[in-house]
């Protein structure tokens, strides 16, 4: 029996989409709003808690951004939640502010974790290049550049990052992480219909993100997509060791955290095991 069923304790799965605009990031800070803040003060009213549960997340979006596909998961007392999760699912339902949703609620398989069994993170990055700028509905989500940009280059361009690497020249790092990271997916496409016809959708997808990486990544093909850069200069600045001034963050309402990927319920275990493993460039 695992420790938290001998707590009396069991973990849910919460799908959660919102609009970052105005949310201080995902994690909790001291009298600033934030989508945890939020999660874990309601949560913890609707049970009638004695203290606000933690709510642990795939991916701590930062200030701004969006997310249309967040995961995370909370334990809770067993004796408080139905076993399919819907009392708290429309209670959360009833009080939570429009800019957050929690879409479903479910009962968590064993050994999930949202933040350490996830195998990809999927975000996407829009940007406007038009004169006349993006639609004004959408303006919270897309980011408005005033040049012209070539997204073959920048396609062309972004292969060469693809893979296992150390992304420090687009990174802000922390004491003690280290950015060495999967990149998965890296590709633009102009939408040609719609009412966000015109605009480039960045897709990012990785086994994991460092701070400010996927702007960063955005910022840099955004220079090659002008023709400022090409795409020599950008192997030479992924080949860097730490952080590139030379290299844009790209402002965050752009950013939507779209989706996470998890492997099947019998290898959440060993996924576990093998995110919380450091990570290391093969020799």
């Amino acid at each position: 029996m695992s420790a938290d069923a001998l707590a009396g304790l069991r973990r849910w799965r919460l799908d959660v989409a919102y609009d970052g605009s105005g949310f201080s990031g995902w994690a909790s800070q001291r009298e600033l709003r934030t989508v945890q803040g939020t999660l874990e003060h309601w949560i913890g009213r609707v049970l009638r808690l004695s203290a606000a549960p933690t709510v642990v997340c795939a991916g701590r979006t930062d200030a701004g951004v969006h997310a249309r596909g967040q995961v995370a998961h909370v334990d809770l007392p067993a004796d408080l939640v139905d076993d399919a999760g819907v009392v708290l699912f429309r209670r959360l339902a009833r009080v939570l502010p429009d800019d957050v949703v929690v879409r479903a609620v479910n009962p968590a398989a064993a050994n999930f974790d949202a933040r350490f069994a996830a195998i990809w993170r999927r975000y996407v990055y829009r940007l406007s290049d038009g004169e006349a700028g993006p639609d004004p509905l959408y303006r919270h989500q897309i980011a408005q550049v005033r040049h012209r940009l070539d997204v073959a280059a920048m396609n062309e361009a972004a292969v060469h990052l693809l893979g296992l690497r150390d992304f420090a020249a687009f990174c802000r790092r922390r004491p003690g992480a280290t950015t060495i990271r999967t990149l998965l997916e890296l590709a633009g496409t102009r939408l040609d219909a719609g009412p966000m016809a015109g605009v480039i959708e960045l897709t990012v997808k990785a086994d994991a993100f460092c701070h400010s990486m996927v702007r960063s990544l955005v910022g840099a093909l955004d220079a090659v997509g002008t023709g400022r850069r090409d795409a020599d200069w950008l192997q030479r600045v992924a080949s860097g060791a730490v952080r590139d001034s030379g290299v844009p963050v790209m402002p965050a309402h752009g950013l939507t955290l779209e989706e996470v990927g998890y492997p099947a319920d019998d290898r959440l275990a060993s996924r576990v095991r093998q995110a919380r493993s450091v990570r290391e460039l093969p020799r």
